[in-house]
């Protein structure tokens, strides 16, 4: 008999490095690194790939290194940095002391130029941006070497010298490759490498005056750093060549280049100059508002580390372009939540019961269940008395014939309570119903139910006396279309949802919500999954919807 164990499915990138592993290529070490450049704020997209990077790490037992790629000095700054650090640690990642930047490399990269001007493989242009660009060619027409071409490596090394002096100005000069002006692949004919910025870095301030471009930095900062697998998005697979290449002319260690495809997700973007537009425009109120799929947005919503894990985990690793539907990353937070948050009654748009026949100065306290799904997590203490709260929406004067809730004549039970029954609506002289007269039976108390009736309707409420009044703020999907950047004719931010966010400013929850903490989730009772915002204060909580109790991917798995 064979062996019958099943072998654990991995995906390409995990074959490659088992591949490796066995060959005992770099002697069998896994090293990755997560690369961000500095100029924004993480989102859903680079959470896949810290996911990934690290995630692989780990399943390795290899390391992973944070390196910003910092060569951009007018669009990066500490702010930046800050954040993304505080996002992967959010996300229960450490880079331990294997924290890096491009800018650390600033010194050894020059050297490698000056290294390649001296093996006749880089020069200096003095040809304007627009002259480089029409010399580059088409993807059906080869390029046009540049007359700055065949400078002789003394001059090279002059002019590059005072580049770096900042003796030339911005634009003037640039350091290219010397590659193929006729190869198909656009990216190898004669890239540029080094340009000159007059531009404080937030690292090294004034010192240079010439900044590396990305792929010069990005492959031999994974060279400094020793990684054996550089694992990059899809769109640098073009750019894979001239990686390789540079690597190879320097003869250098030389890391693997991998790529994946990023994540595109439905109903959003994920393009950081438009979340930049959205900010900076005020679309929304800031870098962490919860509406944009930043790091720090889906935080403070009340998404979980553990939820964007397995959302990772459940798209997993492809090598081509897809969408991927934001209901499975909805799904997976309520997944999460559903075991994680306790429970609370939680009353949105408030209608007032009065119980005529319950005493007037009677209170009573009933057991609730703090998590249904989590037997360690107790019970809780809620006061009744004989005014109460409901959903306004929990209640039609003339309902349709399958409207299970509350009705004249008709019978609901309140959760953890009683059975109830409406006796008289009370209405104002707008014709606006203001409180409904109901009387409970005594007989129905929930635990110790006597009476053997049933209803089909059960509603959660809120006491008068003892509720918490709270804002609570309903987030939606920020867009009305699911791809809002696939109209080219069309600007993005036409396809806003106006109802993205509505504000409810008196919402009534159960006295237990006072000792919920921010950041904390809950789950308000039939209402949804909701997490207590930064903005709360002594006098009022405010709570943030993180994600409804509707659960739309799984009954679209079901019906495919």
């Amino acid at each position: 008999m064979g062996n019958t164990e099943e072998k654990k499915s991995v995906n390409f990138i995990e074959s490659i490095i088992e591949q490796d592993i066995e060959n005992n290529k770099n002697g069998g070490r896994v090293h990755t690194r997560f690369p961000p450049e500095p100029n924004g704020y993480l989102h859903i997209g680079h959470a896949k790939s810290i996911c990934l990077n690290f995630g692989l790490a780990e399943q390795y037992n290899g390391l992973c290194n944070l390196r910003f790629d910092d060569t951009n000095p007018e669009k990066e700054n500490d702010e930046y940095v800050n954040s993304i650090k505080k996002d992967v640690a959010w996300l229960g990642f450490s880079w331990e002391d294997r924290e890096y930047f491009a800018s650390d490399y600033f010194d050894q990269l020059y050297k490698y130029a000056i290294a390649l001007i001296k093996k006749g493989k880089a020069y200096v242009d003095d040809s304007t941006p627009e002259e480089i660009n029409r010399m580059r060619g088409t993807t059906t027409q080869p390029g046009e070497e540049s007359p700055y071409r065949n400078r002789s490596v003394e001059e090279n090394l002059d002019l590059f010298q005072k580049m770096k002096e900042g003796v030339f100005e911005e634009g003037s000069k640039i350091l290219r490759a010397k590659i193929d002006m006729s190869s198909p692949n656009i990216h190898l004919r004669d890239p540029a490498l080094y340009r000159i910025k007059h531009a404080n870095h937030h690292r090294t301030g004034d010192e240079w005056h010439i900044y590396p471009m990305y792929d010069w930095a990005h492959g031999l900062s994974d060279s400094i750093e020793g990684v054996t697998h550089s694992i990059c998005t899809l769109e640098f697979e073009v750019h894979r060549p001239l990686y390789d290449w540079l690597l190879d002319q320097l003869e250098v260690f030389h890391p693997q280049q991998i790529e994946f495809a990023r994540l595109n997700l439905s109903y959003t973007v994920l393009s950081k100059r438009k979340l930049l537009q959205l900010v900076e425009e005020k679309y929304v109120e800031g870098w962490d508002d919860p509406r944009i799929p930043t790091i720090s947005g889906l935080r403070r919503r009340g998404y979980t580390p553990a939820a964007i894990k397995n959302f990772a985990q459940k798209i997993g690793v492809a090598k081509r372009d897809g969408v991927v539907d934001v209901a499975l990353l909805e799904f997976s937070v309520r997944e999460d939540l559903n075991k994680t948050a306790n429970r609370v009654m939680g009353v949105l748009d408030p209608l007032k019961i009065t119980l005529i026949n319950y005493p007037e100065d009677k209170t009573e306290m009933l057991t609730a269940v703090n998590n249904p799904e989590d037997p360690e997590a107790g019970s809780r203490e809620i006061p009744f008395g004989s005014e109460i709260y409901i959903e306004r929406d929990d209640f039609m004067e003339d309902p349709p014939r399958k409207f299970f809730r509350l009705s004249p004549g008709k019978e609901v039970r309140l959760k953890y309570a009683y059975i109830i029954k409406c006796e008289e609506v009370v209405k104002d002289e707008a014709g606006e119903v203001v409180e409904l007269k109901c009387t409970y039976d005594p007989e129905t108390r929930s635990g110790s139910d006597t009476s053997g009736k049933k209803v089909k309707g059960t509603l959660h409420w809120a006491p008068v006396k003892e509720a918490l009044k709270a804002e609570v703020r309903l987030y939606d999907r920020l867009f009305t279309v699911e791809n809002p950047s696939a109209d080219k004719e069309k600007d993005f931010k036409e396809f806003i949802n106006p109802d993205s966010l509505v504000v409810l400013p008196e919402a009534l929850l159960e006295p237990s919500a006072k000792n919920i903490a921010v950041g904390d989730r809950v789950q308000f009772e039939r209402k949804g999954y909701f997490c207590v915002d930064r903005d709360s204060s002594n006098e009022k909580l405010v709570f943030n919807r993180t994600v409804t109790l509707r659960d739309t991917w799984a009954k679209m798995s079901k019906k495919k």
